[in-house]
């Protein structure tokens, strides 16, 4: 267990976001979360980075290091992609760098500034940032919203691919539901506010030998969209 949330309550003001919210995260597990908008997930990243503190319940993180990907890239902008993946661990080596800038398809690139990049190649320079930082529980909220149906499953091979070269735990929020069955160990469904888990899954099937055509997949699917309706 690298990660423990024990009944954990949060409330801003008068709304009362999360309620009696529990989950246990494994070392090297990759933990889907999905819920409707509004209901606290980035809440729950945040409160998991300790940048944000619960109101009651206990929250036990044995991480040493956490890395957070958002949902905006949040690249410096004065900086090309070497010197941004470069910026969070300085002590890495240059190979070191230069293969995840590979692994994420941006070899060619390294001199290149955000503003000379799209959307997508910004969001893999910011995920092979995450990696370099080298921690061992990754929190990443939505960071494929911005992209189109077919490159989030480029990057989803992407991510998987960094993730089996430096296995870590990984908290990953999204609303889509084939991102998370292509992703995660485990899917964790949320309830609207006041938020709890009201599902979890677990799927069996390696990472990256999925296919969404995949019986066992079709019906975890179903699953998730008969809690999400009801």
């Amino acid at each position: 267990m690298i990660l423990q949330l024990n009944k954990i309550e949060k409330n801003f003001e008068n709304i009362q976001v999360l309620k009696d919210f529990s989950l246990v995260v494994s070392k090297n597990e990759i933990v889907c979360i999905i819920g409707p908008s509004g209901c606290g997930k980035s809440t729950l990243l945040n409160m998991i980075s300790g940048y944000i503190y619960p109101c009651s319940g206990e929250l036990e993180n044995k991480s040493d290091n956490i890395s957070y990907v958002f949902q905006e890239d949040r690249l410096l902008p004065w900086r090309n992609v070497y010197e941004n993946i470069q910026i969070v661990n300085k002590k890495q080596s240059k190979e070191h760098i230069l293969s995840l800038i590979e692994k994420v398809g941006l070899k060619g690139f390294e001199e290149h500034y955000p503003l000379e990049l799209s959307g997508g190649m910004r969001q893999r320079c910011a995920i092979a940032r995450a990696f370099n930082y080298d921690a061992n529980l990754l929190l990443m909220d939505e960071p494929f919203k911005s992209l189109d149906y077919n490159l989030r499953f480029n990057m989803i091979d992407q991510l998987l691919e960094l993730w089996h070269t430096k296995k870590c735990a990984v908290v990953f929020v999204t609303h889509e539901i084939d991102e998370a069955l292509l992703l995660g160990d485990r899917i964790v469904v949320l309830s609207s506010r006041p938020t709890k888990p009201i599902k979890e899954i677990d799927i069996d099937k390696p990472k990256g030998k999925r296919s969404l055509k995949d019986k066992e997949l079709i019906e975890i699917r179903n699953k998730i969209i008969e809690c999400i309706i009801n």
